[in-house]
């Protein structure tokens, strides 16, 4: 069995922003301070995502390159939004996932 996406949630000033890991002993060791983990390795879709509503639940869209910039910094890149979530954000498990749905009686 493969193991369970975990979200990487940032609250952001106006907009909250997510990645997803698969690996989230990796996540902990590179928060510990292992900078010798290749990001690739720590994010498993190079993409950033965010929540119209906010929170890290609900329909996710791709973050748009103004909404990366309005947050990060002007000319920030994805690269650059992925490594301040990894290293600012919180890991959550990843809600509804199979193993966590409860049967319906």
């Amino acid at each position: 069995m493969s193991p369970q996406p975990h979200k990487i949630f940032y609250k952001g000033n106006e907009h909250d922003f997510v990645i997803f890991t698969e690996n989230p002993d990796l996540i902990k060791k590179y928060k510990a301070g292992d900078t010798t983990i290749p990001l690739v390795d720590l994010v498993s879709v190079w993409k950033v995502y965010t929540n119209r509503q906010g929170g890290v639940d609900g329909i996710l869209d791709e973050a748009s390159k103004s909404e990366l910039e309005n947050e990060f910094g002007p000319k920030t890149k994805v690269d650059d939004a992925i490594k301040k979530i990894l290293d600012e954000g919180v890991d959550k498990k990843a809600a509804g996932t199979f193993d966590e749905q409860k049967p319906h009686v």
